[in-house]
């Protein structure tokens, strides 16, 4: 593999944990805030997750952004439909978003894929399973 390319995915994985590492200590949670246990995430909840990685750059609202890159929105997106799509994308990232499989467990990208697919205007009821998750690794 190209070293700039792993170099530039490391700094984008780096950059979206340092921006919601930030973020979620900013904010009230139901859940202490997301930390670093060894090379994983502590957090457990979808929502914190959401809160302590994804807004950086999909936005609280997951609304998106553009500017120095762009983020699609969430909410309301239609590619959420299909529970896989979302379980890939988390795991092996795409575009400017880095792959978290190295970060979060199974369980932590179920509870995040089926906490996005159930909020910001998404009602998608089909639940992701950890076990569903480990058979895309």
């Amino acid at each position: 593999m190209n070293p700039l390319f792993t170099y530039a995915k490391r700094a984008t994985t780096a950059t979206l944990l340092a921006g919601g590492l930030l973020t979620a200590a900013a904010q009230a949670a139901d859940e202490p805030p997301m930390t670093l246990s060894g090379s994983k995430i502590a957090a457990q909840s979808g929502a914190t997750i959401y809160q302590s990685i994804c807004q950086a750059c999909h936005q609280a609202d997951a609304q998106g952004a553009q500017g120095a890159g762009f983020y699609p929105a969430l909410a309301g997106n239609m590619k959420l439909a299909a529970a896989d799509f979302p379980v890939y994308v988390v795991l092996n990232g795409q575009n400017g978003m880095p792959p978290l499989r190295g970060l979060l467990d199974d369980a932590q990208i179920a509870e995040v894929v089926n906490y996005v697919r159930s909020h910001f205007g998404n009602h998608y009821q089909d639940q992701v399973t950890a076990e569903q998750v480990a058979a895309k690794r």
